[in-house]
């Protein structure tokens, strides 16, 4: 059957595989692509391998090869090297610099009446109550607590594994 995606790499692009090939500071897994598309190469000095023959021999399956021939096909080189090809996630930060601090303050305050410290969801539901934010998790104030070391007499020194202030 006649491959649907046939691999024919330029001077350049040989030199480049060959290159990341030799170097062996890459990623593992782009080291790997690169020899793959050097042996399935079909080009004038190209192996030409078979795809069977190329899994056996870098232990990945006939899948990977074809994938990785399809991605050479259609986005190029540098795109059949990267095994990651989708969009960079970019998380919008929930607290902003002025959040932090208020939020640090509010941790380092005095814990509400009946209560011997702040737990997170304690310090959570005030900062919504006092407007700072219209939401937040628990987990995002455990997460900002944690970067902190605030120190009203040692009393507050960062969240617990429990999710709670150390006493003051």
């Amino acid at each position: 059957m006649p491959k649907r995606h046939v691999v024919q790499l330029t001077g350049e692009e040989r030199q480049r595989c060959m290159d990341v090939v030799r170097a062996g500071s890459a990623p593992a897994r782009t080291i790997m692509h690169a020899q793959v598309l050097l042996k399935a190469d079909s080009g004038p000095h190209g192996a030409g391998w078979t795809d069977q023959a190329i899994a056996d021999a870098f232990g990945v399956s006939t899948v990977t090869v074809a994938h990785i021939r399809t991605v050479m096909a259609s986005e190029g080189l540098e795109a059949a090297l990267d095994h990651y090809r989708g969009p960079r996630r970019e998380y919008r930060r929930k607290l902003d610099g002025h959040q932090e601090a208020y939020l640090v303050a509010l941790a380092c305050s005095k814990p509400p009446e009946g209560r011997e410290r702040w737990s997170l969801r304690l310090l959570a539901n005030r900062m919504v109550e006092l407007g700072y934010v219209d939401t937040v998790s628990y987990n995002t104030v455990g997460r900002v607590l944690k970067k902190t070391t605030c120190s009203p007499g040692a009393a507050c020194a960062g969240a617990s594994r429990r999710g709670r202030m150390p006493s003051s």
